[in-house]
């Protein structure tokens, strides 16, 4: 995990509230900034409380204060941070920070933060996809953009957060605030990076009945097939433990196995010890032991531990 810079406390001047813009909006003019403070000094004032703990703990609070730099920072506010928390089953934000390695939220911190000072039209002409301040295995980690309706970002978990409030003017850059913490790839384990996306919340639920949760956060590392909530509902239900234990070893390969990676047409020894046949197209499927094929919609999503893919079926065994 890498160490990049962040935040350092302070104040700053209360005058900017006027000028700021919600939603992603507001005047692309480059605001005046030589009267503000710099970006750890706004943050304290707008009240990022959570985040400015968190970077005290990741012990990263002295670049952003560099009145030569001019960074752009993705500003999660402070519910934002208890709604992670409470995904994953942390008490509050404050429990989340004291729990978390310094490594993790360094890693967490400078997915937050483009290299260069940014306003909301300048993040438009960006492109799509952004270079962040956190590597991930030797090249910057990417955020994508979607600015049909203001300036929504999908990060590493397949989640979304929104630009509630653009184009905070600092000394040094610019905040943007959002409304979810963005997940990194490569920081979170499998569990975790589940337990973070909505979308996985029956499957979390079989996992911690199955008693996997310890496995699955171990040191790996694993491929999880992972059904979306919509595919538990259409899936059997009256399971026992050992059956249900079955089920979910099913959707897991004992090694790393990307999306590139996938041995199509040959069966592949899950640690259920069944198998799983794949078969490629647009989207490549899984055959299990129905006449339904499961759909791969999304792949390479990467956890501490291993990779999880999204499928729209629960891969049914022999039972």
């Amino acid at each position: 995990m890498n160490v990049r810079h962040f935040l350092k406390l302070g104040l700053a001047a209360l005058a900017l509230a006027t000028g700021l813009a919600g939603c992603g909006g507001g005047d692309d003019d480059d605001p005046p900034a030589a009267n503000q403070g710099n970006i750890a000094e706004v943050a304290k004032a707008q009240g990022f409380n959570a985040l400015l703990a968190a970077a005290a703990k990741a012990g990263i609070a002295n670049t952003l204060t560099d009145a030569n730099a001019q960074l752009t920072v993705f500003a999660p506010t402070d519910q934002a941070f208890t709604d992670l928390a409470k995904r994953l089953g942390f008490a509050d934000a404050t429990a989340m920070v004291n729990a978390l390695p310094p490594a993790a939220l360094q890693s967490i911190l400078t997915y937050h933060v483009l290299g260069t000072k940014k306003l909301s039209a300048d993040l438009a002409a960006g492109g799509a996809t952004q270079a962040t301040a956190y590597s991930f295995e030797n090249a910057p980690a990417r955020l994508n953009f979607d600015f049909t309706s203001g300036v929504k970002i999908t990060d590493a978990a397949l989640t979304s957060a929104t630009v509630v409030t653009a184009n905070v003017p600092a000394s040094n850059g610019v905040i943007h605030a959002v409304d979810k913490v963005l997940i990194p790839p490569g920081v979170l384990n499998l569990v975790q990076m589940a337990q973070a996306n909505p979308l996985f919340s029956s499957l979390v639920a079989a996992v911690v009945a199955a008693d996997l949760q310890g496995t699955l956060s171990g040191s790996g590392p694993f491929t999880v097939f992972a059904p979306t909530d919509a595919a538990f509902a259409a899936a059997p239900s009256n399971l026992s433990t050992a059956q249900l234990r079955t089920v979910l070893t099913y959707h897991v390969l004992p090694s790393q196995v990307l999306s590139t990676q996938i041995p199509f047409g040959t069966p592949v020894a899950t640690v259920s010890g069944q198998s799983l046949v794949f078969t490629s197209g647009t989207p490549p499927t899984i055959r299990d032991t129905t006449a339904v094929q499961a759909r791969i919609s999304a792949v390479d999503v990467r956890a501490s531990n291993g990779v999880i893919h999204v499928i729209d079926k629960v891969l049914i065994p022999a039972l």
